[in-house]
């Protein structure tokens, strides 16, 4: 079975940022900042993207790229040994979970779009988003995200992937640029970008475990690079390509995305008067749902904002749902059409359980997804560190000219040592954090723990030479 590949490099970046925009910059960025901190949370947040999530990026497309295989057979194949394959059967399950409760929301952003040209929210945003959320109606909205999701996923890597994402991510730019340029020049916009912007030390020292925590999850869920999307979509690229090229520009687009998202909701937020840190994972659906009626020509903007949303909900469902279609065609030989078939029939199920359940979407979006990012992405630095060693440097070279051979090895040693301390760290504490244990608890048995790890390894480098 001749295995697809991208058309164009554009095609590929554009793919991945399609990945790595999604819900997680527009939906869920804002409510994570403003539920710690504002400023403290953006500050620690883009100090991770570049240290963790650049890093971490590249050596998942090394991985993907070196196999030209899915997770599963990546790391099968690259090792020899099919216990690595259970780490690439992880991200699998990881990405699936992610679907899951992506697909409702998808279905939310769909339905507000529908709903803005009538303006049927406005009265009462609060009461409408309860009535529609969950239970059948929040069903039916899934059902329909997913089935478009998997007509794209259908049509194949070029003809499905590649094509919808050269046409929505560039509107998706466009868009939200208007949109940020004009809450920006409404009566409360320097407020919000006060908010958003002036970097608050006092609150940072006061959470910095939770601000941590939770920047870390949300670094690792814009970029997909603990669920498997990126070694994926790797996998279709061709030699000659410059990995921390691509990779830069992956991250760079994608924070962008995210950062012009702040800039339309934080000011829309203070000009209406709503506190940002109140609404969590409704905020968008609620506070600016229900601003959107106070406003000139609100049900035009509002059918923009939700419009933007839904196309970027539309271009990371699509990464979520290949990943698992590509193991289905990879290692177990049946075509795409049945293998996206057979998918779409399970997440008609669990992301109608999930829509119907807000105790088990509520679980899964906001606990289990993050931990599972955070551990898919430990496993894959460790096997491109400590099991691909010099491949990896080799594969990160190819095609990267002077700067790739210049900062290789310092980016393997990175990879293998100082970000596997940090995600561990990361990854205890919100394991602990999520049963309830102290901040001091957490400190102490996180720094035994990477202690313990560090000694096992005797902190020796990977081998480079």
């Amino acid at each position: 079975m001749t295995r697809e590949s991208w058309n164009t490099r554009v095609g590929f970046i554009l793919a991945a940022v399609g990945s790595a925009v999604g819900l997680g910059n527009i939906w869920r960025f804002p409510w994570m900042t403003a539920d710690n901190g504002g400023s403290a949370f953006l500050v620690v947040y883009l100090l991770i993207v570049v240290f963790v999530g650049v890093p971490g990026l590249l050596g998942v497309l090394v991985i993907g790229r070196r196999s030209k295989r899915n997770p599963v057979g990546a790391l099968e194949s690259l090792s020899g040994s099919r216990r690595w394959g259970y780490v690439g059967l992880f991200a699998v399950l990881t990405s699936m979970f992610l679907l899951t409760f992506y697909s409702v929301v998808g279905g939310w952003t769909l339905r507000y779009t529908v709903e803005s040209l009538s303006g049927a929210y406005f009265a009462d945003p609060a009461a409408y988003f309860t009535a529609v959320s969950f239970g059948p109606p929040a069903v039916a909205y899934h059902v329909v995200f997913l089935g478009l999701t998997a007509a794209i996923v259908f049509a194949g890597v070029r003809d499905g992937i590649e094509l919808a994402t050269k046409l929505m991510i560039p509107a998706i730019v466009v868009l939200l640029g208007g949109l940020a340029a004009w809450a920006m020049s409404l009566d409360g916009a320097a407020a919000g970008l006060d908010f958003y912007l002036s970097f608050d030390l006092a609150y940072l020292r006061a959470n910095f475990i939770d601000v941590l925590g939770a920047a870390a999850g949300q670094a690792l869920f814009t970029l997909s690079v603990g669920a498997g999307t990126m070694i994926t979509y790797a996998s279709y690229i061709s030699e000659d390509r410059s990995l921390p090229f691509d990779g830069m520009s992956i991250a760079v687009l994608n924070t962008t995305v995210g950062f012009i998202a702040g800039l339309v909701v934080f000011p829309l937020l203070f000009t209406l008067g709503v506190d940002p840190g109140s609404g969590g994972a409704g905020a968008v659906f609620i506070s600016l749902a229900g601003g959107f009626a106070r406003l000139p020509f609100g049900e035009g903007i509002a059918l923009v904002f939700f419009g933007v949303l839904a196309l970027a909900a539309l271009s990371s469902s699509i990464s979520m749902l290949e990943v698992p279609v590509s193991y289905l065609v990879d290692e177990h030989e049946i075509t795409r059409r049945q293998a996206t078939g057979s998918l779409f029939a399970i997440f008609l199920v669990t992301g109608s359980v999930s829509a119907m359940r807000p105790a088990i979407f509520g679980f899964i979006a906001d606990t289990l997804v993050d931990l599972m990012l955070t551990a898919g992405l430990l496993g894959f630095l460790l096997f491109a560190g400590w099991v691909l060693g010099r491949d990896a440097i080799a594969e990160f070279e190819m095609g990267a000219g002077t700067i790739g051979r210049a900062v290789s090895r310092p980016w393997l040693s990175a990879i293998a040592v100082v970000l596997p301390l940090f995600l561990g760290f990361t990854l205890i504490s919100g394991i602990l954090g999520a049963v309830g244990i102290t901040v001091e608890a957490i400190l102490v048995l996180a720094v035994t723990a990477l202690l313990g790890g560090a000694t096992f390894i005797g902190l020796k480098r990977p081998d480079s030479a």
